[in-house]
């Protein structure tokens, strides 16, 4: 699912929520974790990123190797500017301005507080 990912940046969000509802029903089978269990929670206990938030620090990641690549070429095709937000056409580097989605948020706030608690 995660080896394209870069390709998914196009997708709707509803298509990527489909991922996401893939990527959650097997976490939940593989640790074996009750119906009554937040997926938020289960993300946070198994230190997996949500679908959109991979999609997001792998783009990020190809876009960082391609901006510093020696084929002027590469480095043209990914060096823009975003489209205003009332453009209809989407371009993979806008997966980086997008906000987060409500799962994305709620792990990340769980792993914040996590964080604050151990401290």
């Amino acid at each position: 699912m995660t080896y394209a990912s870069t390709i998914f940046a196009h997708a709707r969000p509803d298509r990527l929520n489909d991922l996401q509802i893939v990527q959650n029903k097997f976490c939940r089978r593989a640790a074996d974790t009750p119906w009554y269990v937040k997926n938020s929670v289960l993300h946070r206990d198994l230190e997996l990123p949500t679908i959109s938030k991979y999609i997001e620090d792998a783009s990020e990641r190809f876009f960082d190797v391609a901006s510093s690549h020696p084929n002027p070429l590469l480095v043209s095709a990914v060096s823009y500017e975003p489209p205003p937000s009332h453009h209809l056409c989407r371009r993979p580097r806008s997966i980086l301005l997008d906000p987060p989605d409500d799962l994305t948020a709620k792990v990340e706030k769980l792993i914040e507080s996590n964080k604050m608690a151990t401290d």
